[in-house]
């Protein structure tokens, strides 16, 4: 689109929101046609390169398995889209962590996170006071407390720490997280993850 690409460090807070969103920010523009434009761009090389250029964080699949192994109920719930979410799943081999992945539609449904919960405990029959929602960004808390569901955070995400001051917690690795949730508070009631 001719825009120069502003630095690495200054792209950081554009994970988590919706793409349109970010992109209309990044070209300064209010016509959401021509930030879908720049979504449809991002997603030709997102879709077969992008998706795999990130590098699962160490000790996440230990941490799962412990959880896992405790009677948890294991769930996605991301604005990625769901097709390029189970993809990166099944590549890094964490797909046989979750029993299922919700995310948005490429047409942008289910792309605010307050809303994606919601579906995700319509269609699991979720109570949300036996839910938790774990994300690393201000979008996961906020979306969880929309919906009644006590949010966790992970420092070792994209977030930056000011994002979690209405989380329970905040877990600074994978084996804190495994911890609070095997040793610390062992019950498995229905949880729903990100």
């Amino acid at each position: 689109m001719k825009i120069p690409c502003p630095p690495k460090q200054q792209l950081k807070k554009y994970i988590g929101p919706p793409l349109w969103q970010s992109f209309a920010e990044l070209i300064g523009t209010d016509d959401k046609a021509e930030a879908q434009a720049a979504v449809g761009i991002y997603r030709e090389r997102f879709s077969t390169i992008g998706l795999y250029e990130n590098t699962p964080y160490d000790g996440i699949e230990n941490a799962l398995k412990r959880i896992k192994s405790s009677g948890y109920k294991l769930f996605v719930c991301t604005s990625k889209p769901k097709v390029f979410a189970e993809r990166i799943l099944v590549h890094f081999r964490l797909d046989g962590f979750f029993n299922r992945v919700y995310g948005s539609s490429l047409d942008g449904t289910h792309v605010e996170k307050d809303g994606l919960i919601a579906h995700l405990l319509t269609a699991e029959k979720l109570n949300p006071v036996n839910t938790v929602m774990i994300g690393d960004r201000v979008y996961d808390i906020a979306g969880a407390r929309a919906n009644g569901i006590k949010a966790y955070g992970v420092s070792y995400g994209f977030g930056e720490n000011g994002e979690f001051e209405e989380a329970e917690a905040v877990f600074g690795s994978p084996s804190e997280l495994a911890d609070y949730f095997t040793v610390q508070n062992p019950s498995a009631p229905e949880h729903g993850w990100e």
